[in-house]
């Protein structure tokens, strides 16, 4: 799909809309991303064995469900490397994990069933104390770690007020930031703290970046 965001003269940088062939490495940024994230960490039980094997699972079946339903998934390249992603659901096509069965039924079979019910209870908690009711919610985020602190992430963030600026019937963009650095940076590129939201042993705070 058509770049989005116009290359910089010194670095080469773009972002464009995700195509199938970058799926695989986009799933590898957010599983960097969200290795250490606390709500993963408590979802997927970390203390187990098998607990990178079951977020690897997640994130690429949650790629897929977003591929599939054609959510706006795009991607920071510098140069032809991908360094960062961003996934966001639209406002008409719902905000949460039941929407597809076939989804369901690959995340029961690879991350276990008490996983899945926690990933869709998370999803609800959160969803239920946004203060809009037709919006984008950025459900995940990530810079490659080698091309972090470089300034990378505001323009991936430009991206993501594109896509709102384009579906005019969104009020806003919504987001769970789960540590205080996540925190920090969606202040700095204007998003308003709403509240604090607890997510089993995890709380986090939710985020507003109003059109």
């Amino acid at each position: 799909m058509s770049d989005m965001v116009s290359e910089e003269q010194d670095l080469d940088i773009k972002v464009a809309y995700l195509s199938a062939e970058d799926l695989k490495i986009a799933a590898s940024l957010l599983y960097q991303a969200y290795h250490d994230d606390p709500v993963f960490l408590d979802i997927f039980n970390s203390e187990k064995t098998d607990y990178e094997q079951r977020l690897r699972t997640s994130i690429r079946e949650e790629l897929s469900a977003f591929w599939h339903a054609k959510q706006p998934m795009v991607g920071l390249y510098l140069g032809e490397t991908m360094v960062g992603v961003a996934c966001l659901n639209n406002p008409n096509e719902g905000c949460t994990s039941e929407r597809f069965w076939h989804w369901r039924l690959k995340m029961l079979l690879g991350a276990g069933y008490f996983s899945t019910k926690q990933m869709i209870e998370k999803e609800k908690t959160v969803l239920a104390e946004v203060p809009m009711k037709k919006f984008h919610m950025l459900s995940f985020i990530a810079i490659h770690p080698l091309h972090q602190h470089h300034g990378f992430g505001h323009y991936l963030m430009a991206a993501v007020n594109t896509i709102l600026e384009e579906n005019k019937e969104s009020e806003g963009v919504a987001v769970f930031a789960t540590t205080s650095k996540y925190k920090d940076f969606f202040k700095d590129v204007d998003y308003d703290f709403i509240k604090e939201v607890s997510v089993g042993k995890v709380s986090g705070s939710l985020m507003v970046h109003f059109r």
